[in-house]
């Protein structure tokens, strides 16, 4: 049996900007400060909305903390034993935003509840002032993190977290002005439940992704079955066994596989070809490739085919 390892660095990897530190920063600086500013002024307007707009933006300093720690940990080696450094916090931290996301609902939405059975007045003037801060901020900090979120999923789960603080506080906005021309003490709590909604929703699929990138499943930009018929399309090929798929971090994936070619070793040249042709065509930048000249009758548990 023979093995082949390639990395192809030219195309493939989506790696985060370059500058994510200061832009990581940016961002984290200016919501600490509108969560001062909103809790501070929820508790004199006495508004549940903005109070827990402000909760939200908490659990958002704190995912983008992790996401920024996260990527630090990517290119960290801290001992030999580590052979693939530091790359999975990433995928730990998009899944630890998610479940931020959603211990926040869980609060806004049981805070929102116990408010429609004991309304309270809320300033609504003051409200909507904030909140329209908030927009401004959560606005200006998803568009610095747009730029690395489309080939990210870690990113992506910092970028959702903005996106989804500017509309929690688009929604207070116009919960505010309802209750300033109206009077209508129930729009806040209704509005922090519409909220928690919304937020859930936008959620799912970061911690869908995420959860299933923690546990080892083929990415799902990934089309299992292309790339196996791929690899068993080339023409050196007669049989092809063990293919493992699976994402080292939330930017770069790996392939193992045993090939058979019993025409004998197809020479580097061919390992060097079909790695180039997996980081093109299917954004897969880390292949090991075992070659073995017959196939066997059997094969061990770990090693057998993935479905």
């Amino acid at each position: 049996m023979h093995g082949g390892h390639s990395h192809s660095h030219d195309h493939g990897h989506s790696h985060a900007p370059t500058n994510f530190g200061r832009t990581f920063a940016i961002a984290t600086g200016l919501n600490i400060a509108l969560v001062a500013a909103q809790f501070v002024f929820g508790l004199w307007a006495n508004s549940l909305a903005l109070i827990a707009d402000a909760g939200h933006n908490l659990s958002d300093v704190m995912g983008l903390v992790l996401a920024w720690a996260a990527f630090a940990f990517a290119a960290w080696r801290p001992s030999s034993g580590y052979t693939y450094q530091m790359r999975a916090g990433s995928i730990l931290a998009a899944l630890a935003n998610a479940l931020l996301l959603v211990a926040a609902v869980a609060i806004i939405a049981w805070e929102a509840i116990g408010r429609f059975s004991e309304p309270e007045p809320v300033a609504g003037g003051t409200v909507m002032a904030l909140a329209a801060i908030g927009v401004v901020v959560n606005g200006f900090s998803a568009w610095l993190l747009s730029h690395g979120s489309k080939s990210d999923l870690n990113m992506h789960g910092a970028f959702l977290h903005m996106v989804a603080d500017a509309a929690v506080s688009v929604a207070v906005i116009l919960a505010g002005l309802g209750i300033w021309l109206t009077g209508w003490q129930w729009l806040d709590p209704a509005v922090s439940l519409l909220i928690s909604l919304v937020i859930l929703i936008g959620t799912w699929r970061l911690l869908r992704d995420s959860l299933r990138l923690a546990l080892n499943a083929a990415p799902r930009a990934i089309d299992l079955a292309a790339v196996r018929e791929y690899l068993e399309s080339l023409p050196e090929v007669g049989g092809l066994h063990d293919l493992h798929i699976w994402a080292m971090s939330t930017t770069e994936n790996a392939l193992t596989c045993h090939i058979v070619t019993p025409a004998g070793h197809p020479g580097d040249a061919f390992l060097h070809r079909v790695a180039d042709d997996l980081e093109h065509r299917f954004g897969i930048g880390h292949t090991t490739v075992q070659v073995e000249l017959e196939m066997h009758a059997s094969c061990p548990t770990a090693c057998q085919p993935m479905q």
